[in-house]
């Protein structure tokens, strides 16, 4: 099949476009950097820097949209809440255009979204059933959903795929945590009670490349392992494969006075659970952190 794939270079995108092409799948990916497209999804990508490169005649049958700023990369300013609302809504919108007016429009499109939607819920277990919280988190997730949903007036099955942390080797929120867990200074944040619904880079990119593939799955889907943890079990877990202590709490007033409101991703979170993935016969690699951890830390 022939894939576009946009915020290919980003974690989650250069992992699906090395799969893709593994087995066999052309794909283009829309970035800024023809260059960076090449040094993250390989040498066989074909790199875009406009949807009007993309011929009119040129196939195109799922569309991967995973374009957006890095939501905990900078203080929310509202400048930076404005970046991140126009590098995922408003590249939402001008992607469903742009499919809009093609000829032979794409089957699918599966669009990234994140479990920041259901808000800070405390120790509710959040299904894809569930209500949210009202916070910027929610309101900004909410949004983009609402922009990819909109290409099922033309006929498109969309997808939309809520991804929780992403447990990845040498990158994600997971190695800004290693230095100070191998320096023997990690540990909770505030009372550490909060869930921290993860998933392994492995199964977040298989779960995208699966749901291309469902001709009969749409809708929202939790992108999230089946065992959510606490963040003093993962703080607890994390030391033990260092084999480090955790014992340093991080108080819950320094990150506010340090992030302000985006300290809201760090003191909540939410415990979310992969029913309809799991309903629709997606096998998970990594189900409990331990051995994800193990894995990635190698």
């Amino acid at each position: 099949m022939n894939y576009l794939i946009t915020g290919g270079t980003g974690l989650i995108g250069s992992k699906i476009c090395q799969k893709l092409q593994a087995a066999g799948h052309t794909i283009i990916v829309l970035s800024r950097s023809k260059d960076k497209v090449q040094r993250r999804c390989g040498l066989s990508a074909i790199a875009v820097t406009s949807l009007d490169e993309i011929g009119h005649n040129e196939q195109v049958d799922v569309v991967i949209n995973l374009a957006g700023a890095p939501i905990a990369d900078a203080r929310w300013t509202q400048k930076r809440k404005q970046e991140l609302k126009d590098s995922r809504i408003k590249l939402t919108e001008e992607l469903v255009e742009w499919i809009g007016k093609r000829q032979h429009k794409p089957a699918a499109l599966i669009s990234g979204s994140a479990i920041g939607w259901y808000g800070d819920q405390g120790d509710t277990a959040l299904t894809e059933q569930s209500g949210f919280k009202d916070e910027f988190a929610h309101a900004l997730c909410d949004e983009w959903e609402q922009a990819a949903l909109k290409a099922q007036h033309f006929g498109v099955r969309v997808c939309l795929v809520r991804t929780g942390l992403v447990v990845a080797p040498r990158a994600g929120f997971l190695q800004r945590m290693l230095l100070p867990f191998k320096l023997g200074l990690g540990g909770p944040i505030s009372d550490g009670q909060q869930y921290m619904s993860w998933v392994h880079l492995e199964d977040i990119s298989n779960l995208f490349i699966f749901l291309s593939k469902q001709q009969d799955q749409q809708g929202v889907f939790n992108g999230t392992a089946p065992q959510p943890v606490t963040n003093a079990d993962f703080s607890r877990m994390l030391a033990q494969n260092l084999h480090r202590p955790a014992f340093m709490v991080v108080p819950g007033c320094m990150l506010k006075l340090a992030f302000g409101e985006m300290s809201q991703l760090l003191l909540g979170g939410q415990r979310v659970l992969p029913e309809k993935a799991r309903a629709a016969g997606f096998e998970f690699q990594y189900t409990d952190l331990n051995s994800a951890l193990g894995d990635v830390l190698q």
